[in-house]
Protein backbone atom coordinates (compact mmCIF):
# COMPACT_ATOMS: atom_id res chain seq x y z
CA UNK A 1 0.00 0.00 0.00
CA UNK A 2 1.55 3.35 -0.90
CA UNK A 3 2.63 5.56 2.00
CA UNK A 4 0.61 8.69 3.08
CA UNK A 5 3.58 10.90 1.28
CA UNK A 6 3.33 9.12 -1.99
CA UNK A 7 -0.65 9.43 -2.05
CA UNK A 8 0.07 12.95 -1.24
CA UNK A 9 2.26 13.91 -4.12
CA UNK A 10 -0.03 11.99 -6.26
CA UNK A 11 -3.02 14.06 -5.50
CA UNK A 12 -1.30 17.53 -4.88
CA UNK A 13 -2.94 19.14 -8.02
CA UNK A 14 -6.26 17.74 -6.91
CA UNK A 15 -5.71 20.30 -3.79
CA UNK A 16 -3.86 23.09 -5.42
CA UNK A 17 -6.74 25.59 -4.66
CA UNK A 18 -6.77 24.53 -0.58
CA UNK A 19 -3.48 27.31 -0.55
CA UNK A 20 -6.17 30.06 -1.09
CA UNK A 21 -8.52 28.80 2.07
CA UNK A 22 -7.97 30.71 5.64
CA UNK A 23 -8.40 29.79 9.04
CA UNK A 24 -11.21 31.63 10.24
CA UNK A 25 -11.21 34.33 12.27
CA UNK A 26 -11.65 33.71 16.47
CA UNK A 27 -14.42 34.91 18.09
CA UNK A 28 -14.72 37.41 20.79
CA UNK A 29 -14.64 36.67 24.15
CA UNK A 30 -17.96 36.86 24.84
CA UNK A 31 -18.76 34.18 21.93
CA UNK A 32 -19.19 30.75 22.84
CA UNK A 33 -16.03 28.20 21.41
CA UNK A 34 -16.39 26.63 18.03
CA UNK A 35 -15.33 23.39 17.66
CA UNK A 36 -15.15 21.11 14.35
CA UNK A 37 -17.06 17.73 14.35
CA UNK A 38 -15.10 14.86 12.54
CA UNK A 39 -17.06 13.59 8.96
CA UNK A 40 -18.36 11.18 9.57
CA UNK A 41 -17.60 11.43 13.71
CA UNK A 42 -17.29 8.17 15.28
CA UNK A 43 -18.02 8.78 19.27
CA UNK A 44 -15.20 6.72 19.69
CA UNK A 45 -12.01 5.81 17.09
CA UNK A 46 -11.51 2.72 16.84
CA UNK A 47 -8.45 0.89 16.68
CA UNK A 48 -8.24 -2.41 14.56
CA UNK A 49 -9.67 -5.59 15.40
CA UNK A 50 -6.47 -7.42 15.86
CA UNK A 51 -4.02 -5.86 17.97
CA UNK A 52 -1.31 -4.08 16.23
CA UNK A 53 2.63 -2.83 16.79
CA UNK A 54 3.55 1.28 16.88
CA UNK A 55 2.46 2.83 14.23
CA UNK A 56 5.23 4.15 12.16
CA UNK A 57 6.58 7.51 13.22
CA UNK A 58 8.12 9.43 10.59
CA UNK A 59 12.03 10.40 11.28
CA UNK A 60 12.60 12.02 14.34
CA UNK A 61 12.35 15.95 14.57
CA UNK A 62 12.90 15.99 18.20
CA UNK A 63 15.46 18.96 18.78
CA UNK A 64 15.91 18.73 22.79
CA UNK A 65 16.55 22.38 22.60
CA UNK A 66 13.18 22.95 21.94
CA UNK A 67 12.86 21.64 25.91
CA UNK A 68 13.98 24.86 28.37
CA UNK A 69 15.47 24.85 31.22
CA UNK A 70 16.86 21.05 31.84
CA UNK A 71 16.56 20.36 34.86
CA UNK A 72 20.08 19.30 36.24
CA UNK A 73 20.98 15.34 36.89
CA UNK A 74 21.42 16.05 40.70
CA UNK A 75 18.12 16.95 41.32
CA UNK A 76 16.79 13.65 39.67
CA UNK A 77 19.26 11.03 40.88
CA UNK A 78 16.64 10.32 43.93
CA UNK A 79 14.41 8.73 41.76
CA UNK A 80 16.08 5.76 40.65
CA UNK A 81 15.90 4.20 44.49
CA UNK A 82 11.79 4.28 43.51
CA UNK A 83 12.26 1.48 41.07
CA UNK A 84 9.44 -0.96 41.40
CA UNK A 85 8.11 0.78 44.00
CA UNK A 86 4.35 2.21 43.66
CA UNK A 87 3.77 5.39 41.52
CA UNK A 88 1.98 6.83 44.33
CA UNK A 89 4.69 6.33 46.54
CA UNK A 90 7.14 8.35 43.98
CA UNK A 91 4.28 11.21 43.83
CA UNK A 92 3.96 11.41 47.32
CA UNK A 93 7.98 12.03 47.62
CA UNK A 94 8.35 15.79 49.12
CA UNK A 95 11.33 15.99 46.59
CA UNK A 96 9.77 14.71 44.07
CA UNK A 97 6.47 16.96 44.20
CA UNK A 98 8.85 20.06 44.39
CA UNK A 99 10.11 18.55 41.29
CA UNK A 100 7.10 18.54 39.70
CA UNK A 101 6.54 21.98 39.45
CA UNK A 102 9.61 22.20 37.18
CA UNK A 103 7.74 20.46 34.13
CA UNK A 104 4.03 20.35 34.74
CA UNK A 105 2.68 23.80 33.62
CA UNK A 106 0.87 25.68 36.50
CA UNK A 107 -2.28 26.17 34.29
CA UNK A 108 -5.79 26.00 34.85
CA UNK A 109 -7.19 22.60 33.51
CA UNK A 110 -11.09 21.54 33.28
CA UNK A 111 -11.37 17.96 34.90
CA UNK A 112 -15.31 17.99 36.08
CA UNK A 113 -14.71 22.07 37.50
CA UNK A 114 -11.30 24.19 36.82
CA UNK A 115 -8.84 23.43 39.07
CA UNK A 116 -5.28 23.49 38.79
CA UNK A 117 -3.85 20.70 36.74
CA UNK A 118 -1.64 19.73 39.51
CA UNK A 119 -5.03 18.66 41.62
CA UNK A 120 -6.23 16.54 38.70
CA UNK A 121 -3.10 14.84 38.77
CA UNK A 122 -3.81 14.40 42.63
CA UNK A 123 -6.72 12.69 42.36
CA UNK A 124 -6.03 9.93 39.54
CA UNK A 125 -2.02 9.56 41.83
CA UNK A 126 -4.00 9.01 44.98
CA UNK A 127 -3.16 5.83 45.87
CA UNK A 128 -1.48 4.11 42.64
CA UNK A 129 -0.32 0.62 42.93
CA UNK A 130 0.98 0.87 39.24
CA UNK A 131 4.74 0.02 39.57
CA UNK A 132 7.51 3.05 38.52
CA UNK A 133 9.50 1.78 35.65
CA UNK A 134 12.55 3.12 34.89
CA UNK A 135 13.97 1.98 31.57
CA UNK A 136 17.75 1.65 29.80
CA UNK A 137 18.78 3.39 33.66
CA UNK A 138 16.99 6.75 32.32
CA UNK A 139 13.52 7.20 31.16
CA UNK A 140 11.08 6.85 34.44
CA UNK A 141 7.41 6.23 33.90
CA UNK A 142 4.61 6.26 36.70
CA UNK A 143 0.71 6.19 36.53
CA UNK A 144 -2.23 7.05 37.95
CA UNK A 145 -5.37 5.45 36.71
CA UNK A 146 -7.23 6.29 40.15
CA UNK A 147 -9.36 8.95 38.61
CA UNK A 148 -12.64 8.98 40.05
CA UNK A 149 -15.33 10.15 37.45
CA UNK A 150 -14.67 10.84 33.91
CA UNK A 151 -12.43 7.97 33.14
CA UNK A 152 -9.37 10.29 34.38
CA UNK A 153 -6.16 8.43 34.22
CA UNK A 154 -2.38 10.18 33.57
CA UNK A 155 0.61 9.52 33.09
CA UNK A 156 4.49 11.43 34.16
CA UNK A 157 7.75 10.82 32.16
CA UNK A 158 11.22 11.87 32.48
CA UNK A 159 14.55 11.25 31.08
CA UNK A 160 16.70 11.89 33.23
CA UNK A 161 20.08 11.80 31.80
CA UNK A 162 18.52 14.83 29.99
CA UNK A 163 16.82 16.70 31.96
CA UNK A 164 13.48 16.66 30.42
CA UNK A 165 9.68 16.15 31.76
CA UNK A 166 6.31 15.27 30.20
CA UNK A 167 3.27 13.99 31.36
CA UNK A 168 -1.00 13.14 30.17
CA UNK A 169 -4.16 13.56 31.31
CA UNK A 170 -6.87 11.59 29.51
CA UNK A 171 -10.37 11.52 30.39
CA UNK A 172 -13.84 12.00 28.60
CA UNK A 173 -15.28 15.13 29.27
CA UNK A 174 -19.09 15.76 29.72
CA UNK A 175 -19.30 19.84 29.07
CA UNK A 176 -19.65 20.02 25.42
CA UNK A 177 -16.28 20.01 24.62
CA UNK A 178 -14.35 17.09 22.38
CA UNK A 179 -14.09 13.76 24.00
CA UNK A 180 -12.60 11.77 25.03
CA UNK A 181 -9.48 13.96 24.89
CA UNK A 182 -5.87 13.06 25.89
CA UNK A 183 -3.84 16.04 27.14
CA UNK A 184 0.31 15.50 26.95
CA UNK A 185 1.58 18.78 28.62
CA UNK A 186 5.54 20.18 29.93
CA UNK A 187 6.62 23.35 31.45
CA UNK A 188 9.73 23.37 29.67
CA UNK A 189 8.07 23.52 26.20
CA UNK A 190 6.42 26.80 24.60
CA UNK A 191 6.00 25.64 21.10
CA UNK A 192 2.83 26.96 19.47
CA UNK A 193 2.48 24.12 16.93
CA UNK A 194 3.46 20.44 17.78
CA UNK A 195 3.70 16.49 16.19
CA UNK A 196 4.32 13.19 18.11
CA UNK A 197 7.68 13.14 16.12
CA UNK A 198 9.03 16.42 17.50
CA UNK A 199 8.56 14.83 21.22
CA UNK A 200 11.48 12.35 22.46
CA UNK A 201 11.54 9.28 20.42
CA UNK A 202 11.50 7.34 23.92
CA UNK A 203 8.86 9.40 25.30
CA UNK A 204 6.61 8.64 21.95
CA UNK A 205 7.79 4.77 22.71
CA UNK A 206 6.19 5.05 26.66
CA UNK A 207 3.75 7.01 25.46
CA UNK A 208 2.21 4.23 22.91
CA UNK A 209 2.42 1.58 26.04
CA UNK A 210 1.14 3.34 28.31
CA UNK A 211 -1.70 4.09 26.41
CA UNK A 212 -2.31 0.29 25.34
CA UNK A 213 -2.54 -0.39 29.18
CA UNK A 214 -3.95 3.23 30.07
CA UNK A 215 -7.04 1.60 26.85
CA UNK A 216 -6.42 4.68 25.03
CA UNK A 217 -6.89 4.83 21.18
CA UNK A 218 -4.43 5.94 19.40
CA UNK A 219 -6.32 8.09 17.39
CA UNK A 220 -8.21 10.62 19.81
CA UNK A 221 -8.43 13.98 20.39
CA UNK A 222 -4.79 15.03 21.15
CA UNK A 223 -3.68 18.33 22.59
CA UNK A 224 -0.58 20.07 24.21
CA UNK A 225 -0.62 22.11 27.42
CA UNK A 226 2.32 24.14 26.91
CA UNK A 227 4.97 26.10 29.42
CA UNK A 228 3.23 29.30 27.83
CA UNK A 229 -0.26 27.91 29.61
CA UNK A 230 -1.65 27.86 26.10
CA UNK A 231 -3.24 24.54 24.76
CA UNK A 232 -2.27 23.51 20.85
CA UNK A 233 -2.81 20.69 18.73
CA UNK A 234 -0.39 17.77 19.36
CA UNK A 235 -0.85 16.44 15.59
CA UNK A 236 -1.07 12.82 14.78
CA UNK A 237 1.59 12.28 12.49
CA UNK A 238 2.39 8.25 13.08
CA UNK A 239 1.28 6.67 9.32
CA UNK A 240 -0.90 3.73 11.19
CA UNK A 241 -0.34 1.37 7.50
CA UNK A 242 3.40 1.18 8.46
CA UNK A 243 5.16 -0.69 11.55
CA UNK A 244 8.26 1.04 12.77
CA UNK A 245 10.64 -0.98 10.67
CA UNK A 246 8.55 -0.07 7.53
CA UNK A 247 6.95 -3.13 6.70
CA UNK A 248 3.27 -2.40 5.86
CA UNK A 249 0.14 -3.13 7.75
CA UNK A 250 -1.62 -6.29 6.88
CA UNK A 251 -4.36 -5.16 4.33
CA UNK A 252 -7.35 -6.14 6.39
CA UNK A 253 -5.96 -3.89 9.58
CA UNK A 254 -8.35 -0.98 9.19
CA UNK A 255 -4.80 1.22 8.62
CA UNK A 256 -6.34 3.80 6.32
CA UNK A 257 -9.34 4.40 8.33
CA UNK A 258 -7.68 4.98 11.49
CA UNK A 259 -5.28 7.65 9.76
CA UNK A 260 -8.24 9.31 8.17
CA UNK A 261 -9.81 9.66 11.71
CA UNK A 262 -6.51 10.88 13.04
CA UNK A 263 -6.73 13.83 10.30
CA UNK A 264 -10.38 14.25 11.23
CA UNK A 265 -9.51 14.61 15.19
CA UNK A 266 -6.66 16.33 14.60
CA UNK A 267 -8.73 18.91 12.90
CA UNK A 268 -11.49 19.10 15.33
CA UNK A 269 -8.59 19.58 17.78
CA UNK A 270 -7.01 22.27 15.59
CA UNK A 271 -10.49 24.41 15.24
CA UNK A 272 -11.37 24.13 19.06
CA UNK A 273 -8.11 25.57 20.25
CA UNK A 274 -7.92 28.15 17.95
CA UNK A 275 -11.62 29.30 18.44
CA UNK A 276 -11.39 28.85 22.11
CA UNK A 277 -7.87 30.99 22.09
CA UNK A 278 -5.56 28.09 23.27
CA UNK A 279 -7.48 28.22 26.85
CA UNK A 280 -5.98 25.06 28.78
CA UNK A 281 -9.56 24.95 30.63
CA UNK A 282 -11.28 25.64 27.50
CA UNK A 283 -15.19 24.73 27.20
CA UNK A 284 -18.26 24.23 25.25
CA UNK A 285 -19.07 22.31 21.59
CA UNK A 286 -20.54 24.14 18.49
CA UNK A 287 -20.21 23.43 14.85
CA UNK A 288 -20.49 26.73 12.46
CA UNK A 289 -21.48 27.58 9.27
CA UNK A 290 -18.16 27.50 7.99
CA UNK A 291 -16.90 24.78 8.69
CA UNK A 292 -20.32 22.90 7.46
CA UNK A 293 -19.18 24.62 4.34
CA UNK A 294 -15.63 23.13 4.45
CA UNK A 295 -16.87 19.46 4.79
CA UNK A 296 -19.30 19.69 1.96
CA UNK A 297 -16.26 21.05 -0.17
CA UNK A 298 -14.22 17.65 1.09
CA UNK A 299 -16.87 15.88 0.08
CA UNK A 300 -17.60 16.77 -3.71
CA UNK A 301 -13.65 16.32 -4.23
CA UNK A 302 -13.20 13.51 -2.63
CA UNK A 303 -16.07 11.47 -3.31
CA UNK A 304 -15.45 10.09 -6.77
CA UNK A 305 -12.05 9.13 -6.61
CA UNK A 306 -10.35 5.86 -5.93
CA UNK A 307 -9.08 6.46 -3.08
CA UNK A 308 -11.32 8.87 -1.36
CA UNK A 309 -10.12 8.03 2.40
CA UNK A 310 -6.57 8.81 0.83
CA UNK A 311 -8.00 12.21 -0.77
CA UNK A 312 -9.55 13.04 2.63
CA UNK A 313 -6.51 12.79 4.24
CA UNK A 314 -4.44 15.16 2.44
CA UNK A 315 -7.74 17.69 2.23
CA UNK A 316 -7.61 17.50 5.49
CA UNK A 317 -4.53 18.27 6.58
CA UNK A 318 -3.65 20.66 4.55
CA UNK A 319 -6.69 22.25 6.47
CA UNK A 320 -5.11 21.77 9.40
CA UNK A 321 -1.80 23.07 8.54
CA UNK A 322 -3.56 26.70 7.54
CA UNK A 323 -5.19 26.75 10.50
CA UNK A 324 -1.92 26.07 12.76
CA UNK A 325 0.17 27.77 10.71
CA UNK A 326 2.35 24.96 10.61
CA UNK A 327 4.09 23.99 7.25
Amino acid sequence: MPSLFVRSLALCSLFIGMSGLRAQEAPSASQAPVSHAPDPAPAEPQAPAAPMPDAAVPGSHFDKAMFLKPIPSSQLDFIKAYANATSSDLYRDKQFHKLMKTFIPDCMFHYGRDKPLSDALDEVFDNSQTPVEIRDGRFVLLSGMQGKYLGGRGFLWLDLQEGIGLGGFFFHPTNGEPTPAMNVFSRQVKAETLSLSELPPAFAQDFSRWSESAQVSPVTIRYFLTGSNKKVLLEHDEDFCRFPDGTPAPADSGCEQMNADAADYDLTAAEYTNDTHHATNATAWMLNGDDRAWLSVRASRCGGLADPLGCRIVFTRQRIHIITGRR
